[in-house]
């Protein structure tokens, strides 16, 4: 992208560094130095949104209000997320992936290489993409009250795990609702 007068070109490529350059050598008005520093942080903060991390992809329900609040989650924590088809195929996605049954949840995802199976918290999995370690992804299993999704009002939420899954499964972390509780 390229903003410029005849005087001043700002030009970004998409990473977070800006380019300014002087059109013509000489002083430039307070009036444009202006204009220009606000086109810079009109573009550093536009940059920060594009790099907002890699896309999760999700699998589930179209009707399902859980899923739906699962996926609103992710967004308002920062991810980028697109749901595909309408569920119909959802036996066929966790049989592709091998997720075995008692950690088979509503909705199956994929981001980075990785699964996550049911209601994982954001934090959790912006954890996991952080550290990559070695394994297929991370589980919720079931529905557990208060999980992100599966807010209930004037209901306390449900203590629960999220397993790290691979080669052996252990406890990734525990939380209440949204709340992490342990390591």
């Amino acid at each position: 992208m390229t903003i410029e007068n005849s005087r001043l070109r700002l030009i970004w490529s998409g990473d977070p560094e800006i380019r300014v350059e002087m059109a013509q050598a000489g002083m430039i008005g307070r009036r444009k130095a202006l204009l220009g520093l606000s086109a810079v942080a009109l573009l550093s903060r536009a940059g920060a949104g594009f790099a907002a991390g890699p896309t999760v992809v999700v699998t589930k329900d179209a009707n399902c209000d859980c899923c739906n609040g699962w996926v609103d989650h992710l967004r308002q924590a920062g991810f980028i997320v697109e749901v595909r088809g309408d569920g119909s195929d959802i036996h066929e996605v966790k049989a592709r992936y091998g997720i075995p049954a008692e950690l088979a949840a509503c909705h199956t995802a994929e981001v980075s290489g990785y699964v996550i199976e049911g209601h994982v918290p954001a934090s959790a999995l912006h954890r996991f993409l952080k550290e990559k370690p070695e394994a297929v992804g991370l589980a919720v299993r079931g529905m557990p009250v208060g999980s992100p999704g599966m807010e209930v009002p004037d209901t306390p939420p449900d203590e629960y795990d999220v397993i790290l899954s691979g080669h052996t499964r252990r406890t990734y972390a525990r939380f209440r609702g949204s709340a992490e509780l342990s390591r």
